[in-house]
């Protein structure tokens, strides 16, 4: 994994596989580990706010969720091996690993009934995997404050995965906080707990790999995302074309 930066925003470019292997070696080690999964909303809120990006220059990990990230990096910083690592994959075949491993895992965030079900839907797909707890906390503020009893329950549960689902930036900061109290690897995850829920569906492949992921979500949840998306996106696209002159000059000097 290459460290790098994209606008200013910290991030690591890498392989699915490489990834993949890394943060398990670090859980079974009882390893002390915060990753970010970077999308456009999170590099856009990043270069507004001083506190999530410190959040980001903080973390062990901040890996290229989003297709976008990864065509920027590519096209502008000619990283070419840099691959999409996305959360709800990553989340996935991390669950799948730590069966066989035998890996504990823990759930934070979301609400009562989808972690219900998102429970049962993993006894069903994955029988043998160590499920150390699953928590819905109260509601928090955007940035939460240290809470002590959570860290104890989570570190009396033993897990080695704490995925994390409070959404951005919400659960950054709270992985700022906790995440190097615990003997665990803590990702920030929150779009995979309602999928692994079955409360909502993910786009088609095709879409995930034409990068038309985050249109497919604005048409399941057009009331919460369509600002984000219009903002966030049309922040990014500016940063990139402004980018571009400067990229392409670079390119033909080299060559």
């Amino acid at each position: 994994m290459q460290e790098t930066r994209l606008f200013g925003v910290r991030l690591h470019a890498g392989c699915v596989e490489g990834v993949l292997q890394t943060l398990l070696a670090w859980a079974s080690q009882g390893r002390s580990v915060t990753v970010c999964l970077a999308n456009v909303d999170m590099l856009t809120q990043a270069r507004r706010r001083p506190a999530l990006a410190a959040a980001l220059d903080e973390a062990t990990l901040v890996l290229t969720d989003g297709m976008p990230l990864v065509w920027a990096l590519r096209s502008l910083a000619g990283l070419r091996t840099v691959e999409r690592i996305s959360g709800p994959s990553l989340t996935q075949a991390l669950l799948a690993q730590a069966q066989l491993q035998r890996l504990p895992v823990y759930f934070y965030g979301g609400g009562t009934a989808e972690l219900a079900r998102l429970e049962q839907n993993l006894r069903l797909r994955f029988p043998d995997l160590l499920i150390a707890g699953t928590e819905s906390p109260p509601l928090l503020p955007e940035e939460p404050p240290e809470d002590a009893a959570a860290l104890a329950r989570i570190r009396a549960s033993g897990a080695r995965l704490v995925f994390v689902g409070l959404g951005c930036p919400k659960q950054e900061f709270w992985m700022r906080l906790h995440a190097p109290r615990l003997d665990a690897v803590c990702l920030g995850v929150g779009y995979a707990f309602p999928l692994l829920a079955g409360t909502q569906t993910r786009a088609p492949a095709w879409m995930q790999r034409s990068g038309l992921e985050w249109l497919y979500r604005l048409a399941q949840e057009p009331g919460r995302l369509w600002k984000r998306y219009l903002i966030g996106n049309s922040q990014f696209l500016g940063l990139c074309l402004a980018a571009l002159p400067g990229a392409l000059l670079r390119r033909l000097r080299g060559s």
